[in-house]
């Protein structure tokens, strides 16, 4: 899979499961880091073109901002083990899952590229 659309695809996970976890505070009851995943998902939304056209200053940021995230949803995911909700648990693994697939398909990307232009 090409690395903007593994990105594109884990943008729109975080944007939709994170406006899941982030219903109660949109509603009044909740805590505003809900959104963290939602921010960075439009970031990565906005810098997805310049993946496309494979700039290396903006692949080498979203591939941090995400290893970013997905290290930083495993807290979240560690206080839904504490409470037992179990769709906590399964919004926050989603979103972990898909940031650790575009981290590898990143990491393929840049080992590939590294041997094209050793080979050349």
């Amino acid at each position: 899979m090409k690395t903007y659309k593994a990105s594109l695809l884990n943008a729109m996970t975080l944007l939709i499961f994170g406006l899941w976890g982030a219903l109660p505070f949109i509603t009044g009851d909740g805590s505003p880091t809900a959104l963290i995943p939602v921010i960075f998902g439009l970031i990565f939304i906005v810098c997805n073109n310049g993946l496309k056209k494979e700039n290396k200053v903006i692949s080498h940021l979203i591939v941090m901002l995400t290893l970013i995230v997905c290290i930083a949803l495993f807290m979240p995911l560690m206080k839904a083990f504490g409470r037992a909700d179990s769709l906590a648990i399964m919004r926050i693994s989603v979103m972990i899952v898909s940031s650790m697939f575009a981290i590898v398909t990143f990491i393929k990307s840049f080992i590939s590229a590294r041997r094209n232009k050793s080979s050349e």
